[in-house]
């Protein structure tokens, strides 16, 4: 679901967003829901640890380990945007509402997900651990 609120600012170290964009943590809980939540197109791509969910992708990294692969904050620059690791990465940048093409027209303006929702996903993938 589209968030309905403006973009809070957050500073790129290196590969990672060190600071969490909500100045808390995010729910483990709750980013499983948002992982797994078809709208959400993660498991069109990813496959992960998710036996209940049928017709897993396999055009990205499989999420099992990510959190043994990745820090918090590099987790969480993929998450809001991958492109600034990699300009041809086909991972969608879930919370950058500028530079972006053929967008549906309810959801210009908004970030694919919020602030909150970010850190419930980051929250959920670095338990993640191999």
């Amino acid at each position: 679901m589209a968030a309905q609120e403006a973009l809070v600012p957050f500073t790129v170290i290196d590969d990672a967003i060190p600071d969490s964009l909500t100045g808390k943590p995010g729910d483990p809980v709750r980013g499983r829901a948002l992982v797994v939540k078809r709208e959400n197109t993660c498991l069109l791509c990813h496959s992960g640890p998710f036996p209940d969910q049928r017709f897993q992708g396999d055009l990205s990294p499989d999420l099992r380990g990510t959190g043994s692969r990745w820090s918090e904050g590099q987790l969480r620059l993929r998450m809001v945007d991958a492109t600034r690791l990699n300009d041809a990465t086909i991972m969608p940048p879930f919370y950058r509402i500028d530079g972006l093409n053929r967008v549906a027209k309810n959801l210009r303006g908004k970030p694919m997900l919020s602030a909150d929702e970010i850190e419930d996903v980051v929250a959920f993938l670095v338990t993640l651990k191999e």
